[in-house]
């Protein structure tokens, strides 16, 4: 995985693996108008100065070389619809879920808040999901 991505990860996606660094960039001009509201330049700016748990999607690293090798891209709207989905899970009991976008499909670690792997939606409909407790489609 290149440097860009893992930047572009670690920003969008709470939690990935950041490393200490006493730099920052303010990238909220570069994010192409995809801001709902305020609430995710409030996200950005925590990624930033430190996140906080609760707010969190972390990815495994099984899930993270998926999205690389099938050129999935988490942008702001995908990061909600998963952010979304999870809480919704959790207040359903959900634990091992399959979360179903316009994108890909994802299985989420619900507890954890943690994409286990992703799937581009062209092949979507070749795969079988097994061990899930829950679908979710958004």
């Amino acid at each position: 995985m290149n440097m860009n991505n893992n930047k572009i990860n670690n920003i969008l996606i709470p939690n990935v693996s950041k490393l200490p660094s006493q730099k920052s960039v303010d990238l909220t001009d570069k994010l192409d108008g995809k801001i709902k509201g305020e609430e995710f330049k409030n996200l950005l700016k925590e990624q930033i100065d430190g996140p906080r748990v609760e707010h969190g999607i972390s990815l495994s690293v099984h899930a993270a070389k998926r999205l690389q090798e099938r050129n999935l891209s988490m942008d702001s709207d995908e990061f909600f619809k998963l952010k979304g989905a999870i809480d919704k899970l959790k207040m359903k009991g959900g634990r091992d879920s399959l979360v179903i976008t316009d994108k890909a499909a994802y299985i989420v670690d619900v507890n954890n808040n943690k994409v286990v792997t992703a799937i581009d939606k062209e092949n979507m409909l070749e795969n079988v999901f097994t061990k899930i407790d829950s679908t979710v489609i958004v």
